[in-house]
């Protein structure tokens, strides 16, 4: 590590476009993969920092002046005898004070040996950590020189750890760049260049099984519902590319009572739609294909708007029809009472209930960086992200060419967010099911229990795919994991 730390340079962590105020610089550079990050069984961040030098107290400390609470306390006994009087009348207020300062410059001392062991043992995830809390005390001499060390052991084509901690670091730098939106918003999942190769996102969708495994649940839960109606109406409050009715269509056509009548309500907006590369025409005609292939009666409504602006007129309710709610991987980005005046996730779950559904299904990772503060949502992104950079690891090799873009423009996007905005331009705000569960309780719902036969079908699906990858079913909602962590969960919901 270099001894001669100055002030933060901006410009020499860029991978994406953090430094937007700062220089406008490439995408697709990397980090050079020093050093071999160790990895640490503990999920808290042990290091505390302790103070700033200018001596301003931090939320992460309880002293300003010595973590020894015993020589504190001794600090002030001495104090409160010289103001007050005692026996023996030569007590040396200045010495004391010199002895106050002595204690600190130690620990100031102990604080960098201390990080000095750290970066001597190469351990990426504490030094993260550290730094996220050296900006949040805006210590800015100390969090310089760690993003000096940290950007010598990350990399973009590394080892998980280092390509997330690749990531992070951005998130970090453009935290004190206030380039965290711009970032989020140029970094949209879209299509190559070249029709003939898939979407970053479908790449993800077919190596992992996230996504598919909250489709398939909530189908399963949505045919469990209408197996005895004839006319379904869905509604989809983020139909992307409309992917997860590909295979409802079919499998509500081929019930032993005959096929339904399937009106879907697909609710569109922009970072969709310049994912799709066009607008709601492009799913309706999709859809359709399918629908009259399996002989399906079928009708596609476009509801070309944010889901932060419908309202009950926008989704044309018809009499005699079956409803079902779909929220998958979307409310999350709903702003709720933390946010503002405006409560569109509790919102939306209420004008879900006003409809009275036959079933509304829930899919959303299992994390919480909604309400939690900085230091503790930088740790929580870090243990949710890591699980699926190892996944995608054991799937797609690290030389593949498209790698370094899935992970960037479907992964970094979310982890720069997070870690880089606040308020409104903070939109990926994840929840742990319990709190979800306590929402739409509240919403005036119960629980849907998926069916045993939901839960052996995607346990098939796993399979075909690493044997890391773990199901659980608690109280009938399915978790998700990798290596016992849970990634999404799945749950469905009724009147």
């Amino acid at each position: 590590m270099e001894s001669n730390c100055g002030p933060p340079n901006l410009e020499q962590y860029c991978t994406l476009d953090s430094s937007s105020g700062v220089q406008n610089s490439s995408s697709t550079a990397s980090f050079s993969p020093n050093g071999s990050p160790v990895s640490q069984p503990n999920n808290s961040c042990p290091m505390d920092l302790g103070r700033s030098p200018d001596n301003t107290c931090s939320p992460v400390s309880d002293s300003c002046v010595t973590d020894n609470e015993h020589d504190l306390s001794h600090m002030i006994r001495q104090l409160e005898t010289a103001m007050l009087g005692t026996d023996s009348d030569n007590i040396d207020v200045h010495a004391i004070m010199a002895s106050g300062r002595s204690t600190e410059v130690s620990i100031e001392s102990e604080r960098w040996k201390y990080m000095m062991d750290m970066i001597a043992q190469g351990d990426l995830k504490e030094l993260l950590c550290a730094c996220a809390k050296a900006i949040e005390n805006k210590d800015m001499h100390l969090t310089d020189c760690l993003m000096t060390q940290l950007r010598q052991m990350v990399s973009v084509s590394g080892e998980p750890k280092q390509r997330l901690g690749a990531y992070m670091l951005e998130g970090l730098v453009a935290r004190l760049a206030s380039s965290g939106s711009s970032i989020y918003k140029s970094l949209r999942c879209k299509e190559p260049a070249s029709s003939e190769l898939l979407s970053y996102m479908h790449i993800l969708y077919e190596i992992c099984p996230y996504f598919k495994f909250g489709y398939m649940s909530a189908n399963g839960a949505i045919a469990e519902a209408m197996k005895d109606e004839s006319r379904v109406h869905i509604i989809d409050f983020q139909i992307a590319q409309g992917s997860q009715w590909l295979t409802l269509i079919p499998a509500l056509a081929a019930r032993p009572g005959g096929p339904p009548s399937i009106r879907i309500t697909g609710i569109d907006d922009s970072t969709s739609a310049y994912a799709r590369g066009g607008g709601l025409d492009i799913v309706r005609q999709r859809l359709s294909k399918v629908a009259e292939l399996c002989k399906v009666p079928f009708e596609f409504h476009a509801a070309a708007i944010s889901a932060t602006d419908v309202q009950f007129e926008n989704l044309r309710i018809q009499p005699g029809e079956a409803i079902a709610v779909n929220f998958a991987m979307m409310l999350h980005h709903m702003p709720d009472e933390s946010v503002g005046a405006q409560n569109h996730r509790d919102r939306l779950l209420r004008l879900a209930k006003s409809l009275s559904p036959k079933v509304v299904t829930l899919v959303e990772q299992e994390a919480n960086t909604n309400t939690a503060p900085f230091v503790p949502r930088f740790l929580e992104t870090m243990n949710h992200f890591l699980p699926i950079f190892e996944s995608i690891d054991v799937s797609l090799p690290r030389d593949h060419k498209e790698r370094i873009n899935v992970e960037q423009h479907c992964l970094a996007r979310e982890i720069v967010n997070i870690i880089a905005c606040e308020g409104p331009e903070r939109v990926e705000r994840h929840e742990l099911l319990g709190k979800w569960r306590s929402r739409f309780i509240m919403a005036g719902f119960k629980p849907f229990p998926l069916s045993s036969f939901v839960n052996s079908t995607i346990k098939s699906l796993l399979q075909s795919y690493c044997d890391k990858y773990t199901l659980e079913d608690k109280d009938g909602v399915l978790f998700l994991g990798w290596m016992n962590r849970a990634i999404v969960a799945s749950c469905a919901w009724r009147c």
